[in-house]
């Protein structure tokens, strides 16, 4: 180890350029091997709680590590401790929630990223990390089709990468509510937002991060609206909440449509909810509408999915997560904006210590005003290694092969008179169950349904997890489970075992 000289406590135990490079190719060796023994872990972890605690010490070391072959002992912790408590959201027979995507292309971003260590809050802080994010931003909004409102190269658009879905909702609904408050809404308002009930959890928790929300059981200031049959937003329902607010003196002012919702991949009608703003005043007075399609965004690099953006000419932002299904690793969320003012009204702040001449000019773009934190990472390289890698080809074939192997899955559901497809088939997720017996009640039906889960993933052969589905025509509550497809390196024959291992444990 090489040593600085430094007072007091005596040298720092750096690693040297070689030692670095000797023990980078061993994780890269890991990291590869582990890709290749994915599928002989049990996918979900089996450890019990406290398990990976209790092999830890109690305190931190007081001596570092020391010797050729310190990092040893490294190497085995992760096989003995890391390991057990990991549930492998690589597998290819992880079918739980939604995917999170790693790959090759992008974890090599990652390393470079970290390997920079560049902190690219301002352009003159590193031109590349804003100017190459700027451009990969345009190329995806060019490979999704989104209009070229969106992108940099217009007057008033742009992209950026936030860590989350959840940070782009929040980012968005503090801009709508201070556009409405630019064009005469006094700020304190009575404010209100609007979503479906199978709306992501991250709308009311961004109302409540921004005061609009009192907590999580506000339901006069975060209306979260009824469904249809298909568990999409009905603009009817909306039109009328916003009327009633609106005859309260209220002030509605954020819409968010979801574009696959996260029990059963519901699609809003986008359109028809920016025909709502438009009718009841709420566009003209300044009121945003927000897209947040994080899982199915990914779809629309295939044209004959792009039917899923008809109306997003009304949409002031649009969010979706290549950190989910394309291939990118957490965390990358793409948000866009046909109002970045918006945003730099609501979240700019430049104290003295920031000032620069790049940024005075109005030449470049500073992204830390278009989000939270003032710190970001160069996340751009990891999505610029996927999209060049790739290409746009390769990310179609990925997207294409899910969506075949869920369309398998559902014909086995839809032949197998033991169960029944419990929603519509979303792309790539299919919501199904046992069906009721005769005679038998809700209760027992979801019960049932809950033992088979468990049989399952106790098994450790494959993850799947599940949702409650509200009531609709006539129908309770109905507990089901969700067949996610979306993994890295899944193919159909793990898909088939899937099947072969559910309908063995219903029988």
């Amino acid at each position: 180890m090489s040593h600085d000289a430094r007072d007091g406590d005596g040298a720092v135990p750096h690693l040297t350029p070689e030692e670095f490079r000797k023990l980078g190719h061993k994780m890269v060796d890991w990291i590869a091997d582990y890709w290749s023994r994915l599928e002989s872990f049990p996918v979900r972890s089996q450890v019990a709680p406290g398990a990976v605690a209790s092999k830890l010490p109690a305190h931190p070391p007081e001596e570092g590590l020391s010797g050729e072959h310190a990092w040893d002992a490294v190497f085995k912790d992760i096989e003995d401790i890391v390991l057990p408590g990991v549930t492998h959201w690589q597998s290819p027979s992880f079918f739980a929630y939604f995917p999170a995507n790693a790959s090759g292309p992008a974890v090599l971003g990652e390393l470079l990223s970290a390997g920079l260590g560049v902190q690219g809050m301002l352009w003159s802080t590193s031109p590349a990390a804003t100017e190459i994010e700027t451009r990969v931003l345009d190329w995806l909004a060019e490979l999704t089709g989104l209009p070229e409102a969106y992108r940099s190269t217009s007057a008033t658009g742009g992209g950026v990468i936030q860590g989350t879905a959840s940070e782009a909702t929040l980012v968005a609904m503090v801009a709508a509510r201070e556009r409405v408050r630019r064009q005469g809404a006094p700020a304190d308002s009575q404010w209100v937002a609007y979503a479906s009930s199978q709306a992501h959890s991250s709308v009311l928790k961004a109302a409540m991060l921004c005061g609009v929300a009192r907590g999580a059981d506000d339901t006069v200031h975060v209306r979260q609206l009824e469904t249809d049959a298909r568990y999409a937003l009905r603009p009817d329902v909306l039109e009328r909440a916003i009327r009633e607010d609106l005859a309260a003196g209220r002030r509605p002012f954020f819409v968010c449509a979801s574009l696959g919702t996260t029990s059963s991949g519901a699609f809003d009608p986008v359109g028809a909810l920016g025909d709502v703003l438009e009718r009841t005043g709420v566009k003209a007075a300044g009121g945003w509408l927000h897209v947040d399609a994080a899982w199915a965004g990914a779809a629309l690099v295939c044209p004959e999915h792009r039917g899923l953006l008809d109306g997003v000419e009304a949409v002031d932002s649009f969010s979706f997560n290549p950190h989910k299904w394309l291939l990118t690793n957490f965390d990358c969320n793409a948000f866009y904006t046909r109002d970045k003012r918006a945003l730099l009204d609501a979240l700019s702040v430049t104290p003295e210590y920031l000032r620069n001449a790049a940024s005075a000019s109005g030449a470049v773009i500073d992204y830390r005003d278009w989000q939270v934190p003032l710190g970001r990472r160069f996340r751009a390289l990891k999505l610029w290694f996927v999209l060049r890698h790739y290409g746009a080809r390769g990310l179609r074939a990925h997207v294409r092969g899910h969506i075949r192997m869920a369309e398998h899955f559902e014909s086995w559901v839809s032949n197998d008179a033991r169960f029944e497809v419990a929603a519509p088939r979303s792309l790539s997720l299919v919501c199904f169950r046992l069906k009721p017996q005769p005679g038998e009640k809700p209760e027992a039906t979801d019960a049932r349904n809950r033992a088979l889960l468990d049989r399952v993933n106790a098994s450790g052969k494959l993850f799947l997890t599940h949702t409650v589905l509200p009531a609709v025509d006539g129908q309770p509550p109905r507990y089901v489970l969700r067949m996610a497809i979306g993994g890295t390196y899944t193919e159909e024959r793990h898909v088939r075992a899937a099947w072969e291992a559910l309908s063995a444990a219903a029988a």
